[in-house]
């Protein structure tokens, strides 16, 4: 009977062990992983029920069906207790086991992506998703650990960049409302009465256009947390509205009588100084005592020097996956570079460098300091500083301005050969067909190289 299910499950696709005895079969399951396991109850030298449980045991995510006969079908229905997909009963048809393994694979495939989104949110929020080193970091994680599990407002304070989305996303999801819904508003993106009815939400007939009841941010992160990002653009209004919600967690919708009463954890955030803001008048002393109960203090990136090539290199290895590129890493004097840019926006900016650079550079290959700069004529392949560059202005040295990194061979010949093209074109006057004969190149050939150095009519003239 064994031959011919492996010759089925072989005809279907499947890669097919077979074992004569219960013993063979627990040493196929000890050496190697499998997906499905078959086993009949009745086993010499070891019965399928201790099959089963070794299997359970060895690999807990693979599936067993076992195989019965009549007068022992309460057995199988212990197998199941036990951890068994399904059983079936002889005699059977090929037909009958193969659609009960068939809806297994699909049980199995199922439970690994569910597995694979399980952990990829587990990554993600959890505060190992927060990257770094240095110390003022460290004091970041710790405050977010100890703040988590409790229902205290936060106030985010950090330059634009800094990853307080990132903090307020691992407080929620690690706190006891993590099955609540996490809803953000950027306060700067709306103006005054917009900002209110998103909060607050409002009635039908409230002002021109209300053609229906709308509700609010905070009702629809009741139960859950509401993340209200710069928050110190809010006007004096809006405040007012939200020092009552704080106070006594209950509001009126905007053109509407009824109290509406919610249970929100508040996370606020914002690159202002909110005490400087309160001296000026503009921010209620009130309602920023409210919201400052668990102040918490990002670091920029440019004092987080030692997680710069932890941050860049985590970003490298996501962005080289996405693209389906394999790049190796950065290269020593990318590396330097790197580490001696000051970043103004933050991790934001480092992120947004590390997928610009691997998306211009080639497989295979590390990255360099002109894939991060982003232009093919900077100033590491001869050519003039990029005036929206940060790197070409900040991040390269004069010396290396001047040798352009001559002491590299790699870089050396790529200088020689932009060169050697402009010199091409400006022979036969941009003529890029003819420019490709003059060189040996087919015309795509010269296209391609001409777009990787950034090589068009006007730097061929800037070249003269």
């Amino acid at each position: 009977m064994r031959i011919s299910i492996a010759d089925a499950l072989k005809d279907e696709g499947c890669q097919v062990k077979v074992a004569a005895t219960g013993l063979e079969g627990v040493d196929l399951i000890k050496k190697e992983p499998f997906e499905i396991v078959i086993s009949d109850l009745r086993l010499p030298g070891m019965d399928g029920l201790q099959i089963l449980q070794t299997c359970k045991e060895v690999s807990p995510k693979t599936g067993v069906i076992v195989i019965t006969a009549h007068g022992s079908v309460e057995t199988a229905v212990g197998a199941i207790k036990m951890g068994a997909y399904d059983y079936i009963t002889k005699p059977f048809s090929m037909d009958e086991l193969l659609m009960i393994v068939n809806r297994l694979l699909k049980v199995l495939e199922l439970e690994d992506e569910n597995r694979s989104l399980r952990e990829e949110l587990e990554g993600r929020f959890s505060f190992k998703g927060l990257l770094g080193k240095n110390d003022k970091m460290r004091e970041v994680l710790e405050k977010i650990k100890l703040v988590a599990p409790t229902d205290s407002t936060v106030l985010i304070l950090g330059e634009s960049g800094t990853g307080k989305e990132l903090v307020a996303n691992a407080i929620h999801h690690n706190s006891p409302r993590r099955d609540g819904a996490f809803i953000k508003v950027s306060c700067a993106a709306l103006p005054e009465s917009l900002l209110e009815t998103e909060l607050f939400g409002h009635e039908r007939g409230a002002f021109t256009g209300a053609l229906r009841q709308r509700k609010g941010r905070f009702e629809l992160a009741h139960q859950g947390t509401l993340f209200l990002d710069e928050i110190g653009e809010i006007s004096p209004l809006v405040q007012v509205k939200l020092l009552r919600v704080l106070q006594e967690r209950q509001f009126e919708r905007v053109g509407g009588d009824q109290t509406i009463e919610v249970d929100v954890r508040l996370i606020c955030a914002t690159q202002r100084d909110l005490k400087k803001e309160v001296q000026a008048g503009r921010f209620r002393e009130d309602l920023f005592y409210r919201l400052s109960v668990v102040p918490v203090q990002l670091p920029p990136l440019r004092e987080r020097k030692e997680d710069v090539l932890v941050l860049a290199e985590h970003f490298l290895g996501g962005f080289g996956l996405r693209a389906g590129k394999r790049v190796k890493a950065f290269s020593q004097r990318a590396q330097g570079l790197l580490i001696r840019y000051s970043f103004p926006g933050n991790v934001r900016e480092l992120e947004n460098t590390v997928e610009r650079a691997v998306t211009l550079s080639h497989e295979n290959k590390e990255i360099e300091p002109w894939d991060l700069c982003g232009f093919p004529s900077c100033p590491y392949l001869g050519g003039p500083p990029q005036p929206t560059c940060g790197f070409c202005s900040e991040g390269v040295p004069m010396a290396e301005k001047k040798t352009a990194s001559a002491d590299r061979l790699d870089v050396a010949r790529e200088q020689f050969e932009r060169q050697y093209i402009v010199k091409a074109l400006e022979r036969t006057k941009d003529n890029k067909t003819e420019a490709a004969k003059l060189l040996g190149l087919s015309r795509k050939a010269l296209w391609e190289k001409c777009k990787r150095y950034g090589i068009t009519k006007e730097t061929n003239g800037a070249e003269e």
